[in-house]
């Protein structure tokens, strides 16, 4: 399997390649040269095997021979080491939670196995740059923490991510450097796109990325499509509302979905950050700056993986709104839901995953079908919001132990001249 750049202005690279590189030289985005469709008898055997039976099917056709199958399994095997559990919450809607790993968000899964991979992959001093709007950093972090040869930088927005978010970016120290810019998260991801297109630093030091823009963070965020549906009934119309910033975890559901997975639809679920639910509706991709608001890892004005999206569907306007449908909502919205579904179901819902079962309800209005949103971070992680909405909670034992930690980070203007300063350094 090769891999080809959105941009189609440079040579296509092999997994371990795009995996190392990152982002390709003409700032594209790394596409499998062809969507791989997993057999009729996978389908058929699909409620009898295991997640991490489903993981290694699904990654061996991208991964080809950079990763012997022994190793993948493993990689497989150790990055899926806790539950996803499909939760019923009211008639015919069904929450996927994603928050069981360490760091209690779904992007536990797309780092432990990026981690993993480049630890197969490091045979010499790499540094992880990534930006973060919130839950990718402490993943990263997490899953790269103490692992020989890899260094890791993290960029986050000063005073745009929560609390116990910025503690589990800025307390871990080894070889984990935490960076508080000065602007929002897309300045962020701009600088980081920044230093991977400067050669005369790719010159000096090996950088990779660890944003959804990496493939193996993609690949695996799949996986769990498929184990979703394991849990389901198999006789129903399945759709999944997805809360969205980068539309990562979207694009990983449809790369499940072109795989040949079952699933009828999707719902992008997005915040008043609703670029991409505007282009759904009304044909107009405009990127724009990022408004802050309490679902803070999805306050992306200028998304990434719309590239990836795009591409799967041949840049058919046509095609991509027969499978994917647009909403967005406010604050004032979100919080309203997550307090009516507290109220009346005991459920508690963290604002992110509010903004997918918002989309999820109005989809369902017009839909006869089964819907699934995806629950993407412990509600714990937004404390201030979620115990002014419903109450206090219960904050799980390895999340409060980051509270009592010593937040260590470095200061910066949104300048890249200061960036590669210390890149350098």
């Amino acid at each position: 399997m090769k891999f080809y750049s959105t941009k189609r202005s440079v040579e296509p690279v092999s997994f371990k390649e795009a995996v190392i590189k990152g982002l390709p030289e003409d700032n594209g985005l790394f596409m499998p040269e062809y969507i791989p469709q997993l057999s009729e008898e996978f389908f058929a055997n699909l409620n009898k095997k295991s997640i991490h039976e489903i993981g290694l099917e699904v990654a061996l056709p991208f991964v080809g021979d950079d990763i012997s199958k022994s190793d993948l399994e493993q990689i497989v095997t150790e990055t899926l080491n806790f539950d996803i559990p499909v939760v019923k919450v009211e008639d015919n809607i069904y929450s996927l939670e994603l928050f069981h790993g360490p760091t209690c968000a779904f992007k536990d899964v797309g780092a432990r196995f990026l981690a993993r991979c480049l630890s197969q992959f490091s045979d010499e001093k790499v540094t992880v740059l990534v930006a973060t709007s919130g839950d990718t950093g402490s993943a990263v972090a997490n899953g790269f923490l103490g692992v020989p040869n890899v260094d890791v930088i993290i960029l986050y927005p000063k005073g745009k991510v929560s609390h116990l978010q910025e503690q589990q970016l800025t307390t871990l120290g080894q070889n984990i450097t935490a960076l508080e810019v000065d602007g929002t998260f897309d300045d962020c991801q701009a600088l980081v796109k920044t230093a991977f297109l400067d050669k005369e630093l790719n010159k000096s030091i090996k950088l990779t990325s660890a944003n959804s823009i990496n493939i193996a963070r993609l690949i695996p965020q799949s996986f769990y499509y498929f184990w979703a549906m394991k849990q389901l009934p198999s006789d129903q119309k399945i759709v999944f509302s997805v809360p969205s910033g980068n539309y990562g975890n979207l694009t990983a559901g449809l790369l499940a979905k072109a795989m040949g997975l079952g699933i009828k639809g999707f719902v992008a679920s997005s915040n008043a950050n609703d670029i991409v639910p505007q282009y759904l509706n009304e044909n107009i991709y405009k990127p724009r700056p990022s408004q802050q608001t309490i679902s803070n890892a999805m306050d992306v004005g200028n998304p990434s993986n719309f590239g990836r999206m795009t591409e799967l569907y041949k840049q058919s306007w046509d095609d991509i709104t027969k499978d994917i449908t647009g909403y967005s909502f406010y604050d004032g919205e979100t919080k309203a839901a997550m307090k009516k579904v507290f109220d009346e179901k005991g459920y508690v819902l963290d604002p992110h995953g509010a903004v997918g079962y918002l989309g999820l309800k109005k989809y369902l209005k017009q839909n006869d079908y089964l819907g699934v949103f995806l629950e993407t971070a412990h509600p714990a992680k937004f404390l201030d919001t979620v115990n002014e909405v419903i109450g206090e909670i219960e904050i799980p034992e390895r999340l409060e132990a980051y509270l009592h930690k010593t937040k260590v980070s470095i200061p910066i203007d949104n300048d890249y001249e200061v960036l590669k300063t210390i890149l350098k350094g």
